[in-house]
């Protein structure tokens, strides 16, 4: 780098500055790993926990509901769709439950059964996930 203008003078010394080789050895453990694999992988691990309002709780609690494992992945799944598509704040649908998301905080607003949702409208949404 060329100290008096802070400028790169080659392709080579940019290289050197921010592609740093690793060891062979590194290359070596995982040489069939996909960019797509790489960025799952740190998606996954950056990607919070669904999380329950206190509303949310409330609701679950009052209404007798009871998630079951499947039930709670499918609504995992959801959300992640959801974030996919750029929503912010989604109804997700699983079986006959609804449940309002807020999706980057990834934390569910309210929640109803069926019984509940007595005219089926549902506001202050930007989309909608059935599963």
């Amino acid at each position: 780098m060329d100290k008096l203008t802070n400028r790169f003078t080659s392709i080579e010394q940019v290289t050197g500055e921010y592609l740093k080789k690793t060891g062979g050895a590194a290359t070596a453990k995982n040489p069939q790993i996909s960019f797509e694999e790489i960025l799952r992988e740190k998606q996954s691990k950056e990607m919070p926990e669904l999380r329950f309002s206190k509303h949310a709780s409330m609701r679950l609690e009052e209404r007798n509901i009871r998630l079951t494992m499947e039930q709670n992945e499918r609504l995992e799944s959801g959300v992640a769709k959801a974030s996919e598509k750029g929503i912010r704040d989604s109804l997700v649908m699983i079986d006959s439950l609804a449940f309002i998301v807020n999706v980057p905080n990834r934390t569910v607003v309210t929640a109803m059964d069926q019984t509940e949702q007595q005219d089926n409208i549902f506001t202050n949404i930007d989309g909608a996930v059935i599963m």
